[in-house]
């Protein structure tokens, strides 16, 4: 420091949120949103757009997300743009990391700026750290496990938070959807959001679809809506004789967070049953992974993961290229497939499974998120998919 600079009185700023790595590595910040700390897996996400859909994908339960790009913030939030249905349950996300800090919002949507929604959600932040640095880190080594920390006074006991991030024992083997499930049964008429109108609503529904709420997100039963369905939502562990009650025309698998296996516990052997009646059954996600399981599959925890709107997949039943929405630290092991089970889908980024279909029965599931939000609409046909299946059943049992 010059002489200059010392009469001055100028000081470093002290870090007021720290990201704390299982190994004892220690990242300095600032803080925003709530105060307080929480661990979790920190994992990377690519998207340039969404970030409030993000932060409330109930798929996010159980990790921290550091945001690769920078202008985190600049469309504000409101109520609109979220896609957690259990408003009730703990929030998605665990923490956010950004590199600079929180963007003024410049959109005539903004109803409230990202720092007080993330307060009123318990979500803490951290900020002024090099972002591409942690990415680097975690493309070579994993997601890490780690205690993400906010303290205005800038206060920490680090070796309490070295501990609990040591401590925390990963997601390998958690249930969490427990934590983002509805509570009770409820009907869904919701539609896309058009500019300039709104959401709207499906009033003369051809189909009845049940969702098995895994941890759901609301633009995926409002894309079943758009394509004529109506929507019963049910709890996780809802049983397959009362889902059959229902007499739903097809059934839906959905998101959710954690290690499939765990979920699997209770709810392959229902899965199972839904498929051996010939339901259209149709699973996204976590829904994906627990269908790959049903069939006779494995799961695998992946060295990095998926977390962005720009993946391409090819859909091996056309030949065509999709750029998907992904968001996904788990995946089926294609290896471990039967023989009646077809790979309908491959990511081109690193050759893992991302969908199924059975040959003998209208059955299929996809690993990334064809709903959007955040992302492109290319994938969108699946609904569509998905509503032929019912159709044409409907037509062989008149």
């Amino acid at each position: 420091m010059s002489p200059k600079q010392a009469d001055s009185g100028w000081t470093e700023p002290k870090p007021t949120a720290l990201l704390v790595l299982a190994d004892g590595t220690v990242l300095e910040g600032m803080g925003f949103g709530a105060a307080g700390h929480a661990v979790g897996e920190v994992c990377f996400n690519t998207a340039m757009t969404g970030y409030e859909e993000i932060l409330t994908d109930p798929s996010y339960a159980g990790q921290i997300i550091t945001f690769t790009f920078p202008h985190i913030g600049n469309v504000g939030t409101n109520e609109e743009d979220i896609e957690t249905v259990n408003m009730a349950a703990t929030p998605g996300a665990r923490g956010v990391i950004l590199h600079s800090p929180i963007t003024e919002p410049s959109n005539y949507r903004s109803a409230l700026h990202l720092d007080q929604w993330l307060k009123r959600r318990g979500i803490m932040g951290l900020s002024g750290i090099d972002t591409r640095a942690l990415t680097v880190l975690i493309r070579e080594k994993g997601m890490p496990n780690a205690v993400i920390a906010h303290e205005p006074s800038g206060k920490f006991d680090l070796d309490a938070l070295k501990k609990a991030a040591r401590e925390w024992p990963g997601l390998v083997g958690m249930d969490l959807v427990p934590m983002v499930t509805s509570g009770q049964r409820f009907t869904w008429d919701e539609t896309p959001w058009l500019w300039g109108k709104g959401y709207g609503r499906q009033t003369a529904p051809e189909f009845h679809v049940v969702a098995i709420d895994y941890g759901i997100k609301r633009n995926i039963l409002r894309q079943l809506a758009e394509q004529g369905c109506r929507v019963t939502v049910v709890p996780a562990k809802t049983s397959a004789e009362d889902i059959f009650a229902l007499k739903p025309d097809g059934v839906f698998l959905s998101n959710g967070p954690g290690d499939p296996a765990a979920t699997g516990e209770y709810a392959v052997p229902v899965i199972k049953k839904l498929v051996s009646s010939g339901t259209p059954t149709f699973g996204i996600c976590l829904g994906h992974q627990m269908l790959g399981l049903a069939l006779g599959g494995r799961t695998m925890k992946m060295h990095q993961g998926h977390h962005g709107a720009n993946h391409p997949v090819k859909d091996m039943t056309t030949g065509k290229v999709e750029i998907t929405s992904m968001n996904h630290g788990f995946a089926v092991d294609k290896d471990s497939l039967p023989k009646n089970v077809q790979q309908t889908h491959v990511s081109l980024f690193d050759g893992s499974n991302c969908g199924i279909a059975l040959s003998d029965l209208p059955v299929f599931s996809v690993q990334y998120h064809p709903e959007a939000s955040p992302g492109p609409r290319d994938s969108h046909y699946l609904f569509r998919r998905f509503v032929e299946l019912m159709r044409t059943r409907k037509a062989q049992a008149a």
